[in-house]
């Protein structure tokens, strides 16, 4: 009765946690200050993503995709980001083969790394090391990231993962940050005043923050987590006070004519407790679509120019 035990004990062990690639895990670089994971083949089944995606013109996409023969959209199973102090690196598990002739009409400048080969642009650049894995950001990022799984040592992401165990195991899209939480700060969405319902800022929340994480599941709706620890009790009351007034100005913000919104801002809801803030979204799947419906007209409004943040 033993080995079953022990091999119950080592599933559920497993699945304590998402799933994190791994292959993708053992390039993370050292130093880095973030993981955002992405199970690209269960997202992209999904409603939100398709009706985000059917909505969102993405001419950088279209022309990486006709100059390298490589499609993110098409050819990727798995996604890991690593941010680093001087950007990040993303890591992709799929089904991926590069061109080199329109690569090099793209003026990208071929670089050896060790056994690697590095097409450039300026400060970025992007390497297949086979059939299946890729990579892409920064130079520095992206070599320390080669180097890293070269080395063999696969210990860079240890500190990280361990936040990771506090996710939702089964979140297909899932991220964590330790010390100053820029990542959520920078690309979460901005407002955007919009005929639709008012606009979002939940970016602002977190500048500050000293920790972050969040997790998202797409498959009946939107059903995530984003969850902050504040440097003092006072900073997290002052955070949830904020996210509250936003949700609250949402809710203001809805036409009469479009009860419908009303319901969207009530799958919003914010607790704290201590150091802690966390806020969580349930939208059910008929409201997806006025959910990607406030999400890129919060997206426009980051063109307006940066985000206040409290006090700023």
């Amino acid at each position: 009765m033993r080995l079953p035990l022990f091999l119950f004990a080592c599933s559920a062990a497993a699945l304590a946690q998402p799933r994190v690639d791994n292959v993708l895990i053992r390039m993370v670089p050292p130093g880095a200050t973030s993981l955002v994971g992405a199970r690209m083949d269960l997202i992209k089944s999904t409603d939100f993503y398709t009706k985000l995606l059917e909505q969102q013109k993405l001419p950088q996409v279209e022309r990486f995709a006709k100059e390298t023969g490589f499609d993110p959209r098409r050819d990727v199973r798995e996604l890991l980001f690593a941010g680093t102090p001087s950007g990040g690196v993303l890591l992709a598990r799929g089904a991926f083969h590069i061109n080199p002739e329109p690569v090099q009409q793209a003026k990208a400048k071929l670089v050896r790394h060790g056994e690697y080969n590095i097409w450039s642009l300026d400060t970025a650049g992007f390497c297949v090391l086979d059939a299946t894995l890729a990579a892409a950001g920064d130079l520095k990022s992206l070599e320390a990231a080669l180097d890293e799984w070269k080395s063999g040592s696969h210990t860079a992401a240890q500190p990280l993962l361990g936040k990771v165990r506090q996710l939702d195991p089964k979140s297909p899209f899932w991220g964590v940050s330790t010390g100053f939480a820029g990542f959520l700060a920078d690309n979460l969405p901005r407002a955007g005043g919009n005929a639709s319902g008012g606009g979002i800022d939940f970016s602002r929340i977190f500048h500050g923050v000293e920790e972050t994480s969040f997790s998202a599941d797409f498959s009946a709706g939107v059903k995530g987590e984003i969850r902050g620890t504040a440097a003092a009790e006072a900073d997290a009351v002052n955070l949830r006070d904020t996210a509250k007034g936003l949700i609250g100005f949402g809710r203001l913000s809805v036409p009469e004519n479009q009860p419908e919104m009303l319901k969207l801002w009530d799958g919003f809801s914010v607790e704290q407790t201590g150091r802690a803030v966390s806020i969580k979204a349930d939208i059910p799947r008929n409201l997806v679509d006025r959910m990607v419906q406030l999400l890129n007209a919060a997206q426009s409004g980051r063109g307006r120019g940066p985000a206040r943040g409290p006090g700023r």
